[in-house]
């Protein structure tokens, strides 16, 4: 049976703790990128196939069931080739194989270094900021989600309630200890954050007739407030806000696409989530950093 003294030995080392804090991030990392890359494409599967039934119409032959998240090994999607131990080494791997499959050299894509190093860095950043508490360990957990729904967001414009749902109900459970906030204070910041846009949502679209937001955007923003209480609803947005525009404008510079080019607000409000818990923002700082004096 595994010794808990061992955690608790490493906890009380900074240099282990540290260590073991960024080889967990990176462990993380690797799972996180087949959530990113194989929840999507089996939620749809199973959407298809629950209309299917619904409209009592037969099931499609040609529409194999996706790789499970957890249980098919990790494989090239080019050819198939099935990745020995030492290829799935997080960041290390793919520095060796110099970011090319072993077997048919079709290029691995920067996503599965850039996910690990991402999470590394920033369970690393918890566990500095924090030291070895729960606060640290939480903010772990939410790391990782913000991750993975940033990454889904990014590569199909959609956070799925799986994700966002769950993410919620930990921020609610939470402050039962409390880890950041009271229960009163994340019930109250999920329904601020959830409402606030929702209502921007109705606005933008009986003024100009179109969809600005997506609910997935109003669940994110639900499930942080949960976090971090009502108080971090206008850092978060502010802060998401800020950061879309400067990359989303660079972004549609660069590619030379036009203005009514969608962006994914999701990794803006998770960029926001991800400065709250490290600084800890609130309304009236914001207001200072805009109005200063």
């Amino acid at each position: 049976m595994f010794d808990l003294g061992v955690i608790d030995a490493i906890g009380a080392d900074p240099t282990a703790y540290a260590a073991s804090s960024l080889g967990l991030g990176l462990l993380t990392g690797s799972f996180l990128n087949v959530v990113i890359l194989r929840l999507p494409r089996r939620l749809m599967w199973e959407w298809k196939k629950d209309a299917r039934e619904l409209l009592e119409l037969p099931q499609p032959y040609d529409d194999p069931q996706p790789p499970g998240i957890v249980v098919e090994a990790s494989h090239c999607p080019h050819c198939g080739h099935k990745l020995a131990a030492w290829e799935n080494i997080p960041l290390l791997s793919w520095i060796a194989l110099r970011g090319r499959c072993r077997k048919c050299k079709a290029p691995i894509s920067i996503q599965y270094p850039a996910v690990e190093l991402a999470t590394g860095l920033l369970f690393l950043g918890c566990a500095l900021a924090y030291g070895y508490t729960a606060q640290a360990l939480f903010g772990m957990v939410l790391m990782a989600f913000l991750v993975a729904l940033s990454g889904i967001d990014l590569r199909t414009k959609y956070l799925p309630d799986e994700l966002t749902g769950l993410l919620l109900w930990i921020g609610l459970l939470a402050s039962l200890v409390p880890v950041f906030v009271r229960p009163r204070d994340a019930m109250v910041g999920a329904a601020a954050g959830y409402l606030s846009l929702w209502g921007v949502y109705w606005l933008y679209r009986l003024a100009t007739k179109k969809e600005g937001l997506g609910a997935g955007d109003f669940k994110l923003l639900a499930a942080l407030c949960a976090w971090f209480g009502p108080h971090a609803l206008l850092p978060i947005l502010v802060l998401a806000s800020f950061t879309g525009a400067v990359v989303g404008s660079a972004w549609l510079l660069l590619s030379r696409r036009g203005r009514d080019t969608e962006i994914p607000f999701g990794p803006y409000l998770a960029m926001g989530g991800i400065i709250q818990y490290f600084l800890h923002l609130d309304a009236a700082q914001m207001l200072r950093w805009f109005a200063p004096g």
